[in-house]
C-alpha cells in the first residue's frame, strides 16, 4: 500500500525531488528491485484479453513469469542492472493492514460473483474484479527466483519487508537506488526511489525518480520528522487520523516537530478529529528506524552469463512457453551481457576536486577581449594566408 498521498505531497510541496527519466539514462545503474510488487503487477497487468491471466496448456498462470522475464530483459538492455529482492516475514503491526486486504478480497470475490450471475456487469466491471482478487503466492514468488537465477541476475531474500531491504542496500551503497511503486521506500530512507521500471515498452511512461534528501529539503523536514509525517498520513502500519489529510500533516509535523506533540494538539481540536484506537505510531516508527533487513556486509551482487540450457528447460519444457520465443529472449539476454559489462562513464573520471581547481593557473591574456562560441575570451588570432 505504502503512504497514502506521499508522492503527490513531495510533487507539490517539493518539486525539485522529483526528475523524469528515460530508462537509458540508468545505463549502468544497479537498482534494488522490489520483486513482490513487481510480480505483483505483472499478474494484473499481462492477461490475455478478457479471458484473464495468462496461463499454459496445463492451466497453471504464467503471467508473473512472463512478465518477469521480457521487462527485466528490457531492463538490462537499456544497461540496467537489477537485483531483485523477495519480501520476507511480514511484520506483526502489519497484520491489520492484512485483514482489511482480506476483507477487501472477500468483497470483490461476493462483487464478482453476483455480476456473473445476474450478467448486469460489463466486461471492464468484470475485469476490475478480477484484479482486485490478485495475490501473488509464495509459489509464484519461487518460480520468478528459479527464472531470474537462470537468467543470472541476482536474488536477495529479506527477512521481513522487501523495500526496507532495498533501501538498506541503496544506503550502504551496493545500489543506486530501489525500483518499486511504493513510497514507503523513501520512509525506510532509500536515497533514490525509482518508479515505472516495470510498465510496458507500450505504455510509453516515464521513469519517475524521486530524491529523499531533496524531497526533506523541500518539504523543510528532519528524516525522523518526515517518518513521522508519513506515519500521519497513513501506513501499512497503521490508520489514519481522521480529519486529517498529507496538507494538514504536513503543517501539524512542521508546527509542532514530533508526533507526540502532533498528537497532544489534535486532542485539543475537537471532535472532528479522531485518533485511531489503538495507534501505534511508537511502533510503526521503530519499523522504520530500525527495520529487520539483511547484513548489508555479507551481501554480494553478483551478474552471471545466462544459463540456456536451464532456461529452455524451465520454460519451454516444464512451463510450455513457445520454444522459438524462448530461444529470441535468450538471444536477447545474452546480448545484455556485453553492454551490463560497462560501467558509466563517471566511474572512469573522478570529480575535480576545489584544492585542485585552485592550484590550476588561470591564463592572463592582454588586449581587447573578444567573442567565440563559449562567451568573451582573446581575440582569435589571425590565420596565415
Amino acid at each position: 500500500m505504502g503512504i497514502h498521498g506521499l508522492t503527490k505531497l513531495i510533487a507539490d510541496k517539493a518539486p525539485g525531488a522529483i526528475k523524469e527519466h528515460k530508462m537509458d539514462s540508468y545505463f549502468g545503474r544497479k537498482i534494488a528491485v522490489d520483486a513482490s510488487m513487481s510480480i505483483y503487477q505483472f499478474l494484473i497487468a499481462v492477461r490475455q484479453g478478457d479471458q484473464g491471466q495468462l496461463t499454459n496448456e496445463a492451466g497453471e498462470v504464467t503471467s508473473h513469469i512472463t512478465g518477469m522475464l521480457y521487462r527485466t530483459i528490457r531492463m538490462m538492455e537499456a544497461g540496467i542492472k537489477p537485483a531483485f529482492v523477495f519480501d520476507g516475514k511480514a511484520p506483526t503491526l502489519k497484520g491489520g493492514e492484512l485483514a482489511k486486504r482480506k476483507e477487501r478480497k472477500q468483497a470483490a470475490e461476493a462483487e464478482l460473483t453476483r455480476l456473473q450471475e445476474t450478467g448486469e456487469g460489463t466486461a471492464e466491471d468484470i475485469e476490475r474484479q478480477q484484479k482486485r482478487l490478485v495475490r501473488a503466492s509464495r509459489e509464484q514468488s519461487e518460480e520468478v527466483k528459479k527464472l531470474l537465477t537462470l537468467m543470472g541476475v541476482p536474488v536477495v531474500d529479506a527477512p521481513c519487508e522487501a523495500e526496507a531491504t532495498c533501501a538498506k542496500l541503496a544506503e550502504a551503497g551496493l545500489v543506486f537506488g530501489t525500483g518499486t511503486e511504493d513510497a514507503d521506500a523513501l520512509t525506510f530512507g532509500t536515497p533514490k526511489l525509482i518508479k515505472n521500471l516495470n510498465a510496458s515498452e507500450a505504455q510509453k511512461k516515464p521513469i519517475i525518480e524521486i530524491d529523499l534528501a531533496r524531497a526533506l529539503e523541500g518539504l523543510e523536514l528532519t528524516m525522523a520528522q518526515f517518518i513521522d509525517l508519513c506515519i500521519l498520513m497513513g501506513c501499512d502500519y497503521t490508520d489514519t487520523i481522521k480529519g486529517i489529510g498529507p496538507i494538514k500533516g504536513l503543517e501539524l509535523i512542521k508546527k509542532h516537530k514530533t508526533m507526540e506533540n502532533v498528537l497532544a494538539e489534535v486532542k485539543k481540536m475537537g471532535p472532528k478529529y479522531e485518533i485511531p484506537d489503538p495507534f501505534p505510531y511508537e511502533e510503526a516508527r521503530a519499523l522504520f528506524v530500525t527495520p529487520l533487513v539483511v547484513d548489508t556486509s555479507s551481501v554480494e551482487l553478483k551478474w552471471t552469463e545466462p544459463d540456456a540450457a536451464g532456461l529452455l528447460q524451465y520454460l519451454v519444457h516444464e512451463k510450455q512457453f513457445d520454444e522459438t520465443r524462448v530461444k529470441k529472449a535468450i538471444e536477447r539476454l545474452q546480448k545484455c551481457k556485453g553492454k551490463n559489462s560497462q560501467n558509466r562513464l563517471e566511474s572512469f573520471f573522478g570529480p575535480v576536486t576545489v584544492k585542485a581547481a585552485e592550484k590550476r593557473p588561470v591564463p592572463v591574456t592582454k588586449g581587447k577581449p573578444g567573442k567565440g562560441k563559449f562567451g568573451k575570451g582573446p581575440p582569435a588570432k589571425k590565420a596565415k594566408k
